[in-house]
């Protein structure tokens, strides 16, 4: 069986690791997982070139919410985030799925962080698939959103609406006035958060800052410093790969630890090169 992640760019994806360490621990040894450069555009015609033997597909940007035209059956989660990271074969056709939302969930509670409330720091999907998670743990308060543009927040605030979780939006630049929370989740690209390093500093929240490499970011690093709980990007790209090995194989027992060995090697190896 095949399987594979796809996106623009894709070559930095820790994917083909994580699923290939999944395979070979549980003795699937037919299986294989490939990477290649997809857009939009060609996701469409990349779909109608597999076989039988293709499982799943594991997406990226910008492929997430093209996929859920693309596909003959939606869940409900992916439908309300508004986006998919995975396509499963079903029949003759492609089921798609969001991990993300379940990886997230999995990370945090790993770490043994329960927010009764969180910031949420950009309004992308990884924004949208946080309300989610958040909501799954329980958080009833409303979520408030901080975007540079809070004009570009309807993404995340559609998303809101069709999961019935209350958002607020707000600049990013008025943080200072939301960080009497128990958690901040930063979805910005990497180093962006770590301009609110000091205020992070002296705020109570923990944070779980998306980035995985290089890894503690500075916002990080600073939220430890004064005691506080740091979740970084690698334990939800670890638990959404686990997720997407359980949907592609129809195996409920997935090996995370040799997973998550193999994904810290190569992310350690990344390092010293």
């Amino acid at each position: 069986m095949r399987a594979a992640v796809l996106g623009s760019p894709v070559a930095h994806s820790l994917s083909p690791v994580l699923h290939t360490a999944a395979y070979a621990e549980m003795g699937l040894e037919r299986w294989s997982y490939g990477l290649y450069e997809c857009g939009e555009e060609g996701l469409a015609p990349f779909l109608s070139g597999l076989g039988g033997e293709w499982a799943g597909l594991s997406l990226t940007m910008p492929l997430k919410r093209r996929a859920l035209d693309l596909a003959d059956t939606v869940t409900d989660l992916a439908r309300q985030v508004g986006g998919a990271n995975t396509l499963v074969r079903r029949g003759a056709g492609w089921e798609a799925h969001n991990t993300d939302v379940a990886g997230i969930a999995a990370a945090l509670t790993e770490a043994g962080v329960a927010p009764r409330n969180a910031v949420v720091l950009g309004a992308g999907a990884t924004a949208a698939s946080a309300v989610a998670a958040l909501r799954l743990l329980g958080v009833a308060s409303a979520v408030a959103v901080l975007a540079r543009d809070t004009a570009r927040t309807g993404e995340v605030t559609a998303a809101a609406r069709r999961l019935g979780h209350p958002v607020e939006v707000a600049p990013l630049s008025a943080i200072d006035e939301y960080l009497d929370a128990d958690l901040v989740v930063s979805s910005l690209p990497s180093g962006a958060a770590d301009r609110y390093a000091e205020r992070l500093a002296r705020s109570r929240a923990d944070l779980f800052d998306v980035v995985y490499a290089p890894w503690p970011t500075g916002a990080a690093e600073a939220v430890a410093s004064r005691g506080g709980r740091t979740v970084g990007g690698f334990p939800m790209l670890l638990h959404q790969a686990v997720a997407q090995v359980r949907l592609m194989t129809g195996t409920a027992d997935v090996p995370v630890e040799a997973m998550r060995a193999a994904g810290e090697a190569e992310l350690a190896r990344r390092k010293a090169s």
